[in-house]
């Protein structure tokens, strides 16, 4: 057995308080490695007394990846507090002791002693990951406003350009998208199953997008007012939909009062502080492209001249930043805010904004754009969760350009999921495309069969789908800005079909929310010649399993049990599943 693959830290996703009292531990070795785990483990102060009087309980194995295994127990510990060490049993017959000072050959007398044993000294509360309950029962829909539906013309910018969902929009182009839009669809998205709206930035800004801030404190005057916000945000209320605005806090637009006053008075502007200025007065190289600039004097999102970047160290920036945070919970109950651009803003910043925003709702939604590994913001004084864009892309390569077989797809898959604690994958978001990227129906190259099976695949997994407007009714779309055409409003060009499997989908997903995101997840076939997964759901009473057929061709599956009945199916014949096919069952 290979000991220095045995790896468990305490005070991480290694060793978190679930529930109050549901005390969970995991213990990582290598693959294929041990045959049995076992977790001793019981009250530190009764060790003092003479011979400790430890509880066993054997370990699960959760997850596997290409390299490790991963073993879960749930401790029901009376005094909120424990010590534990593990016993590893490996498949060559060895036996090892390992705890908080390595490992030992295992001897029963050891258990326990010598403070080998880890601790949890206290279970606080306060320092448990509380995520907010609703966010587990909620499918989002990412509007961008722009560009979802024109319901006011009399705020529409100059030169907007003929509504049409069939042309590719360009960078600078506008077609009067607003907030009246969005407002005058609730009832097309409640039929749809909606339950939480995430929409693109709505502060006032220079470009279409939104991204490049000028008053974090108006609506931009293209989308309305706040009175048709304060609108829109009670009707989405009214019909139990939760509502996410996206804020900018890394960077501002330069045509903000700041960055201005910067401009004119340089080192002497009360903003100056405000920024990252390595150097005055504020200069660039301007390139043939408006988003790139050479020769920077001052830090910006990327290389952008137009987006320079704040200073949130600046306790007066944070004060300002705080005070709209909490501005738009206060008087518009908003529900969420998802944050760009969220990794290169300080840590301590986005300590102070969740205290912040929790202190005014404390069910609040934080969700932090990240693209990669995102720990050190998800322990619990940070973010609720980030955008999956570690699992989405895992997904596309497995399940739609095919780069990666089915074992490694699901090695992927585990190996996010075991980077963080249970109640963090059961709030993630998990988007197929956005505003960033192509979108899904382009990506499979127009195969809506095969976006319907990468569709259902991310319905079953825990954390929560978010539908990017229009892919329901078969948009397309490549890298921004393709990816943000006008909504498709013309019923005689939707796909009625797809708009009626997302809307079966959703309503069993929302059906099932509690399963889908806390349940077990069981991966019982990962067969990479004959190209097929099979993952099963269940919470002890019911079972959901979902088979996928990601090979090119037909694959016999074996009959469904007689006790299961189908919820939703592609290219099922009698036990055969055709390429791009998947069953969904219900027990």
């Amino acid at each position: 057995m290979e000991a220095a693959a045995i790896y468990h830290r305490p005070d991480s996703e290694f060793a978190y308080l679930y529930q109050p009292d549901d005390f969970r531990v995991r213990l990582r070795t290598k693959r294929d490695d041990a045959q049995a785990v076992d977790c001793f483990y019981g009250d530190p102060y009764d060790s003092e007394k003479g011979q400790w009087p430890y509880e066993t309980i054997a370990m699960s194995k959760i997850a596997s990846t290409e390299a490790h295994d991963y073993w879960e127990a749930a401790l029901e510990v009376p005094h909120k507090r424990v010590q534990y060490d593990f016993r590893v049993v490996g498949t060559d017959g060895s036996e090892l002791l390992y705890g908080d000072r390595g490992c030992f050959p295992f001897d029963p007398s050891l258990i326990g002693g010598g403070g080998n044993p880890f601790r949890q000294p206290y279970f606080h509360e306060i320092d448990r990951f509380q995520e907010p309950d609703w966010v587990r029962h909620t499918v989002w829909y990412q509007i961008f406003p722009e560009r979802f539906a024109n319901g006011d013309t009399s705020n529409d910018p100059a030169d907007v350009k003929p509504w049409d969902s069939t042309v590719s929009p360009g960078r600078t182009d506008y077609y009067g998208g607003d907030l009246q839009g969005i407002l005058d669809h609730l009832d097309y998205l409640q039929d749809l199953g909606i339950n939480g709206l995430y929409l693109c930035p709505v502060f006032k800004a220079y470009s279409n997008h939104k991204y490049d801030t000028i008053d974090y404190l108006e609506i931009d005057p293209d989308f309305g007012d706040k009175e048709v916000f304060q609108k829109l945000v009670a009707a989405a209320h009214q019909r139990g939909m939760k509502v996410m605005l996206d804020a900018v806090f890394n960077h501002i637009g330069d045509r903000s009062v700041q960055w201005q006053d910067v401009l004119t008075n340089q080192s002497k502007s009360r903003f100056a502080n405000w920024f990252h200025v390595n150097k005055f007065p504020i200069s660039y190289q301007e390139t043939t492209d408006f988003e790139h600039a050479n020769e920077l004097s001052f830090d910006t999102f990327a290389y952008t001249p137009h987006m320079p970047k704040l200073n949130t160290a600046n306790p007066e920036v944070q004060a300002y930043l705080l005070d709209v945070a909490t501005y738009w919970i206060k008087e518009f109950d908003i529900d969420a805010w998802r944050l760009d651009v969220a990794n290169e803003v300080g840590h301590h910043f986005w300590r102070q904004f969740a205290a912040a925003c929790h202190a005014v709702k404390p069910n609040f939604y934080i969700l932090g754009e990240v693209w990669h590994s995102s720990q050190p913001w998800l322990q619990g004084d940070q973010f609720s969760a980030v955008m999956n864009y570690a699992f989405t892309e895992t997904v596309i390569k497995g399940l739609v350009d095919k780069s990666l077989q089915p074992t490694r797809m699901v090695a992927g898959l585990n190996y996010q999921r075991m980077l963080y604690q249970q109640q963090v994958n059961e709030v993630m978001l998990n988007t197929l495309d956005s505003h960033d990227t192509a979108r899904l129906l382009t990506l499979c190259q127009g195969d809506k069969a095969l976006l319907r099976q990468t569709v259902a695949f991310t319905f079953l997994q825990e954390g929560e789908p978010c539908i990017y407007y229009g892919s329901e009714v078969g948009m397309d779309g490549g890298n921004d800005p393709d990816c943000r055409k006008p909504m498709n409003w013309d019923p005689a060009t939707q796909d009625q079909e797809l708009f009626a499997f997302y809307q079966k989908l959703i309503k069993f997903r929302l059906q099932h929310a509690d399963l889908m995101t806390q349940g077990a997840l069981t991966w019982q076939v990962v067969d990479d010649d004959q190209g097929l997964v099979k993952v099963v759901r269940d919470d002890g009473a019911t079972f959901v399993t979902g088979i996928f057929n990601l090979s090119g061709q037909a694959q016999k599956i074996g009959a469904l049990q007689t006790a299961d009945s189908v919820v939703l199916s592609q290219g099922l014949t009698n036990d055969e599943l055709a390429a791009s096919g998947f069953v969904i069952s219900q027990r």
